[in-house]
């Protein structure tokens, strides 16, 4: 059957399916790895829109697992058995870690960008959000459109706003109009529907491939400890824990970001050819 996710591909060589967060879409990951992909040769990178966000429609998704249905569906289709490599964005990092567990065999590297650990909100552990850099007199001359916006801005700098608006305005604004809430809203408020029927974190779930996670210290939506029990379900894994990182990130942290992808990279391409895959 022909899946039915929009997909946007670029570049060719070996696949890399990426997974964007909760009410996003492709476009959305594009900003922040086209410009590391872009300058390194031999990969088709496929970004995916799940069921009511970007160009996909909801059909009836019921929850987070007939997403992962479809993304099965589209892996069969478009990939077959050909080998690819995973990467995923907060709830597409959930996403990911579920396709690494089922595709185990073809699936050669792992990415997990600000990761969904703990799907339901009241278990998850988290730091109360507060501004590292503040600067009351830049936020009070800010908009009121602006502040609402952005909400609560972690690093108060002229350079840092700057940056964070224009995400919101090229990205992230887009994408939430696009997304269907009246189908989505439903799933995110419903714990039950809002997790997939089976378990991530037990061995079968281990996955052997290069693997990185990248985590923000600040990060006021999924936090950063859940994620540390991941290190034991994957041995050849880069866990990294940003200082300013936010669940956006990178805002100003996308030197730093590129260079673990860049090594995440690296680590794959050795990792294949040991292997011989």
């Amino acid at each position: 059957m022909k899946p039915i996710l929009s997909a946007h591909v670029i570049g060719e060589g070996l696949p890399v399916l990426i997974i964007h967060g909760w009410e996003m879409n492709g476009r959305v990951e594009e900003l922040d790895f086209e410009p590391i992909f872009s300058k390194t040769l031999g990969f088709r990178r496929i970004y995916i829109d799940l069921p009511g966000m970007g160009a996909t429609p909801a059909n009836d998704v019921k929850d987070l697992n007939d997403m992962y249905l479809r993304l099965m569906q589209f892996i069969d289709y478009r990939l077959g058995k050909s080998r690819f490599l995973l990467v995923g964005s907060s709830c597409g990092g959930y996403l990911a870690r579920a396709i690494a567990q089922t595709y185990i065999d073809q699936v050669d590297g792992l990415l997990l960008r600000v990761p969904l650990v703990e799907p339901k909100d009241n278990m998850r552990d988290l730091d109360a959000l507060k501004p590292l850099v503040p600067d009351e007199q830049l936020m009070s001359n800010m908009s009121a459109e602006d502040r609402t916006l952005l909400g609560n801005v972690l690093i108060q700098t002229p350079a840092y706003v700057a940056t964070l608006k224009a995400k919101y305005e090229e990205v992230y604004g887009p994408a939430m109009k696009a997304a269907d809430n009246e189908v989505l809203d439903p799933i995110r408020a419903d714990p039950g529907r809002y997790q997939l029927p089976f378990s991530l974190d037990d061995e079968r779930a281990k996955f052997f491939a290069p693997t990185l996670i990248v985590c923000g210290r600040q990060d006021e939506s999924v936090g950063y400890r859940d994620s540390l029990r991941l290190l034991e379900l994957y041995p050849r894994s880069t866990y990294v824990v940003l200082d300013r990182g936010t669940h956006g990130l990178p805002i100003d942290e996308a030197s730093v970001f590129a260079a673990l992808v860049r090594d995440w990279i690296f680590r794959v391409e050795e990792w294949r050819g040991r292997t011989g895959k």
